[in-house]
């Protein structure tokens, strides 16, 4: 395991999640797994979330930042619910979406409130430091 950014802060909490109907989670299982290598604790909300559920989950778990997995062409409808819904439950938590998303939806995402949007390209790298980011900026 690679050590936390700052040794003796806590770690970042990171709750994962599929919203809606899409049922392909393996690849949010491995960023499960590299933000754990990384010294992230990991809430792992699994698939068939909605908006409120990630938004009840959050507020029950504590966590730092979102990170939502998408695959099945809702994203510009689901990922500003699961932002609304944060909101609406008054929080500020950081949501990060990852899947297959255009490049024409990344600024209506980042226009709606999404952080950051990671392609299935992104390395380990490349979503520790999102996350890392995105915590950083909440504080």
């Amino acid at each position: 395991m690679i050590a936390p950014e700052h040794p003796g802060s806590p770690p970042v909490r990171v709750l994962l999640a599929k919203v809606g109907l899409d049922g392909h989670d393996r690849g949010l299982r491995v960023v499960a797994r590299v933000l754990r290598d990384h010294g992230f604790e990991v809430v792992f909300a699994g698939l068939r979330q909605t908006p409120e559920s990630i938004a009840a989950a959050v507020v029950q778990e504590d966590v730092d930042v979102v990170g939502v997995s998408m695959h099945n062409g809702a994203h510009l409808t689901l990922a500003p619910a699961v932002v609304h819904a944060l909101r609406e439950a008054g929080l500020d938590t950081p949501v990060i979406i990852g899947g297959i998303v255009p490049d024409r939806d990344i600024a209506p995402l980042e226009s709606a409130g999404i952080v950051a949007v990671l392609g299935p390209g992104a390395s380990n790298e490349e979503v520790v430091a999102a996350i890392r980011d995105a915590a950083r900026s909440s504080d």
